[in-house]
């Protein structure tokens, strides 16, 4: 599952920006110290749109949309994603075209666009009449569980105020009294003339970021210190926490219906298909890693009132945009805990340890035509003693899963993988219940083989 390329900000993000500049020039005060740079600043979103006989430019055009200037460029990156998964799983690309890989993606034009140069990067240019089909895959509100988009449809999460979809903005802003109100002074200090709120202050923070994306730098940046940017850093962390990760009720009940959709493919194996591609939003990646129970709440807090700088819990490297996690399926020989474990690296180039997603044998492609018959009695020995584990990738990283990672490489026997994805479902509960869904909605993922 992969979240979306770098983008241009959101309307409502992009939106509370232009309010910021808005402010500024009707201010008509000349802005010193750290903010003298934006005296004549450019917004980074500047399209030429028509208006009856005049071309008029309109900072807004490009909000929701990924980026494709700049070497940080949406569209390159999805592109670049699509070549190095390409460069590790070729292997599981089926060699006949009449056997089409099916692609989902959620029904936002920044997800499908980055679905599609992320096919033409893993597929080839002429994916789409040769290799692959991308299903799009509606974000209306009454798909119930048949969804990629759960938060777009669980009930009870959007209507809940307090704990539901805005709780982590609630705790967000709580969180920025604690370092904002300085940098208001010190800005309102260099500038007497104008007086900027909280909230502006914050929109100058997610300026900086989105301007490298569009641009590759940003004099945004250097507004704040090097502590005001772990603040803000921490801001991010703890609004996704409480909005759809481990500190909110409804984050493993949502993030489990592809969970569950992807263990019975697992389960399957190869006949069902090779590989599977979902594309969404952080906020629907964010809840499957609350389903996979890598952060317990046991262990792990995330408060309002100050920094905690030796959290697990980091956004920026869980579901930065192109962030991505994937669920590998190795069939490797028997593994003996005592031996040392093999390096991710080791695995990955070890034709004999490890096959992901694909059926019992298929690293004896390795061997070639030539072998031949002198090949058959090493292969049923082989599949004789074949086991099969789960290995999570998060952004080209191997993370444990906290209660099985004894296999190779940190995996988790298939078996125990898959009880622990029914005890899960058991935690977090049933998704109409939870979400105060009717008894006629889905109650599960359908769309999901080849």
């Amino acid at each position: 599952m992969s979240r979306h390329a770098e983008r241009y900000p959101t309307k409502n993000a992009g939106g509370r920006m232009l309010d910021l500049l808005q402010h500024i020039r009707e201010a008509n005060t000349t802005l010193k110290g750290d903010l003298a740079f934006a005296n004549d600043w450019q917004y980074f979103s500047q399209v030429l749109v028509s208006y009856t006989e005049r071309k008029l430019p309109d900072p807004a055009a490009h909000h929701d949309q990924l980026t494709a200037t700049g070497p940080y460029a949406g569209t390159l990156s999805a592109f670049t994603t699509g070549t190095k998964l390409r460069t590790r799983y070729s292997h599981l690309i089926p060699s006949h075209f009449d056997q089409k890989t099916s692609l989902w993606a959620c029904d936002s034009n920044r997800v499908v666009q980055t679905a599609r140069y992320f096919s033409a990067g893993f597929f080839g240019l002429d994916w789409a009449s040769t290799a692959a089909t991308l299903h799009v895959v509606s974000e209306n509100p009454d798909l119930g569980a048949d969804t990629l988009t759960p938060g777009d449809t669980c009930l009870e999460y959007r209507n809940d105020t307090i704990y539901g979809h805005d709780f982590g903005l609630h705790n967000l802003i709580k969180f920025r009294h604690t370092y904002l109100p300085a940098i208001m002074e010190r800005l309102h200090g260099q500038t007497p003339g104008i007086t900027f709120s909280e909230a502006e202050v914050y929109s100058m923070q997610e300026m900086c970021g989105f301007e490298i994306l569009v641009r590759g730098s940003s004099p945004w940046c250097d507004v704040f210190t090097h502590e005001e940017w772990l603040a803000f850093e921490y801001a991010r962390d703890l609004l996704h926490w409480y909005r759809a990760g481990p500190g909110n009720r409804f984050s493993g009940t949502m993030g489990w219906l592809w969970l569950n959709a992807t263990a019975n493919l697992l389960r399957q194996g190869p006949r069902t298909g090779n590989l599977f591609f979902s594309f969404a939003h952080d906020g629907d990646i964010v809840p499957l890693l609350t389903a996979l129970n890598l952060f317990p709440l046991s262990s792990n807090t995330i408060p309002i009132t100050r920094v905690s700088h030796h959290r697990k819990w980091r956004t920026s490297q869980l579901v930065p945009m192109s962030g991505r996690v994937i669920l590998e399926r190795l069939s490797c020989r028997p593994f003996r805990s005592q031996s040392p474990l093999p390096t991710a690296t080791n695995l990955s180039s070890n034709n004999d340890a490890i096959s992901p997603t694909t059926n019992e044998l298929s690293n004896e492609h390795a061997s070639t035509r030539k072998e031949g018959e002198q090949q058959q009695p090493r292969r049923a020995k082989a599949k004789a003693e074949v086991e099969t584990y789960i290995r999570i990738n998060i952004n080209d990283g191997i993370v444990a899963l906290p209660s099985c990672h004894d296999g190779p490489g940190q995996s988790c026997a298939l078996d125990r993988f898959l009880q622990l994805v029914h005890q899960r479902g058991k935690e977090v509960g049933d998704f109409k219940e939870v979400c105060g869904l009717t008894e006629a909605a889905a109650g599960k993922i359908t769309f999901l083989h080849q």
